[in-house]
């Protein structure tokens, strides 16, 4: 009997040991996320103290708002070194090991401090989902800044599970996560203040390179729900887009008056959601709901472009198909309508339909 035992233990051990080396060896494929546009792309980080406003979301009260901003933007040239995709402490958004691909393996296709392009650049600001941070959108805005936009993607501090201040980790509070009644719409107004904020920051860094006047506002998820509250309550917004994200706040209600795209996952996402419905009714004409058919939550941020072992990818969830992709077109079309005036046009994606219950 002890025999069978410890045969059978060391088959289980041989097994274990044969899935972590196929793991290990997966993770470390090479995986590009770079962006396909006209123009090289540059990539810079920043710190940014909002003084005008005391850090309501921090363990202890008194501080001024602080906040991590990666900018995106269109390059001259590539030059310097290819942009690690999360440098430092950043790495700490690696969560599961040989499961999920090497941040060492991405190439970003983006250069550190490279010189901005010659022309004047329309601003995106762009917000994560809740617990998510800034880095994990890369693909779509190095995507968005290869297209002529400056792109300022937006941690908000004690909201995400990890941003890097000061080069060290900073983990999110109970304040900064809490979306219970009231709070949820307190967070959302938070959070705008920080999109605005970083808006107005990009002006300033970027100087006459940044069109101050044609700001739009993307968020994912809990970020959607900020991005049209900021666009909201900018008098320079030219439009906002919503990534699977409900509204809150007063625009369910008095909807949006700016260019807006509501883009949801097709398993049941935002768009199926009652407020969603009262902000589309109450918005402009010029506002667009399309569901992408077959997607995940997930699947609008760069987890749908690493490899993630089988167990970790349904418990996220996250498909890991065409998405990024079809949110990248979708969202040039709407930035092109919203900022430059084009005509509006739906992208040509296999599994995209407008929402049956959204169409005017």
């Amino acid at each position: 009997m002890k025999r069978v035992l410890a045969v059978a233990v060391a088959g289980v051990l041989l097994l274990a040991g044969l899935y972590a080396g196929i793991l290990r060896h997966r993770s470390e494929r090479t995986v590009s996320i770079g962006p396909d546009g006209a123009y090289p792309v540059g990539r810079a980080t920043h710190e940014l103290a909002d003084r005008s406003r005391t850090d309501e979301l921090a363990p202890r009260g008194g501080s001024p708002r602080m906040l991590s901003v990666w900018l995106w933007y269109p390059a001259a040239a590539r030059a310097g070194s290819e942009s690690a995709y999360a440098p430092g402490a950043w790495r700490g958004l690696h969560r599961y090991g040989w499961a999920q691909t090497g941040f060492e393996r991405i190439r970003t296709g983006t250069y550190d401090e490279a010189p901005v392009a010659a022309g004047k650049f329309p601003i995106v600001v762009l917000l994560p989902g809740l617990g998510l941070a800034a880095p994990q959108y890369a693909a779509v805005a190095a995507g968005l800044a290869s297209r002529g936009y400056l792109v300022a993607g937006v941690t908000p501090t004690y909201s995400a599970a990890l941003t890097v201040l000061g080069s060290g980790a900073v983990r999110g509070s109970a304040a900064g996560s809490d979306l219970d009644g009231p709070h949820g719409e307190r967070l959302a107004t938070f959070w705008a203040a920080d999109a605005r904020f970083a808006a107005e920051r990009v002006g300033v860094l970027l100087g006459d390179r940044a069109d101050r006047a044609r700001v739009t506002y993307v968020g994912h998820a809990f970020g959607g729900a900020a991005a049209i509250e900021a666009c909201r309550t900018d008098v320079h917004c030219a439009g906002a887009a919503s990534l699977d994200g409900a509204p809150v706040g007063p625009a369910v209600t008095l909807g949006l008056q700016h260019p807006l795209l509501l883009l949801g996952a097709g398993s049941g996402g935002a768009t199926a959601d009652p407020a969603t419905h009262s902000l589309f009714a109450a918005s402009g004409p010029s506002s667009w709901a399309y569901t992408v058919g077959g997607a995940e939550p997930l699947d609008f941020t760069d987890y749908a472009a690493y490899w993630l072992a089988a167990p970790v990818r349904r418990w996220l969830p996250v498909t890991g198909g065409d998405a990024l992709p079809v949110v990248r077109d979708y969202l040039v079309a709407f930035l092109g309508t919203a900022v430059r005036g084009t005509t509006w046009q739906a992208p040509e994606a296999a599994g995209v339909r407008p929402a049956a219950m959204l169409s005017r």
